[in-house]
């Protein structure tokens, strides 16, 4: 993988281990020369694991929607950073520039984004590895619930499969790597199907 897009909160949340995370994907991202694309905030855990990149010599893009970066919220050292006009467009314009996917805890706009890009992975629309960071057992009750979906009948065993999960840096990045050897070696990615290039 050369790029990893990163959902993540804009809060730090009220444990440390949820910013010294986040810090320690950055880095490990950085040491593996693998891109960081992410919201483009400085604060919360967006802002730790962009520092996390950016202060191991890494690579990051930033892709931040005007209304917020005029509230002062855009990081200011990243490798480059891209302005959009709406959510959706910074949404679409992170995942046209990646090979895979990373959740770290984050509040609503984290699992919007989650369930986006699982259910694109569902409808073969983006076929990268989908990385679920379950720190400190952040995730274990949503886990729960796609067990639930599945028992109910309104999650495939297959689909559910899509979502790669690990409690450790190093653990997640090794799977999604299998993940990726498994389901995408020789299949290119045919990302215009679902970003507009115009």
């Amino acid at each position: 993988m050369q790029s990893i897009v990163v959902y993540c909160g804009s809060n730090p949340g009220k444990k440390t281990i949820y910013a010294e995370t986040a810090y320690a994907l950055g880095s490990e991202l950085a040491k593996r020369n693998i891109r960081l694309i992410y919201g483009g905030g400085n604060m919360g855990l967006m802002g730790r694991v962009a520092d996390g990149a950016m202060e191991n010599n890494g690579s990051v893009t930033g892709i931040i929607p005007n209304f917020l970066a005029k509230l002062e919220v855009a990081h200011k050292t990243l490798t480059e950073i891209h302005f959009t006009e709406t959510m959706h467009e910074r949404k679409a314009k992170m995942v046209s520039l990646t090979d895979g996917v990373i959740a770290l805890p984050g509040g609503y706009g984290t699992f919007d984004e989650l369930f986006e890009i699982l259910t694109w992975s569902q409808l073969k629309i983006f076929r990268g590895p989908v990385g679920l960071l379950n720190v400190n057992g952040f995730y274990d009750l949503l886990l729960l619930q796609l067990d639930k979906m599945v028992e109910e009948g309104f999650l495939h065993p297959d689909n559910q499969k899509l979502l790669v999960v690990a409690d450790n840096v190093v653990g997640l990045l090794e799977k999604m790597e299998a993940f990726r050897v498994e389901n995408i070696e020789n299949k290119p990615l045919d990302k215009s199907l679902y970003v507009d290039n115009n």
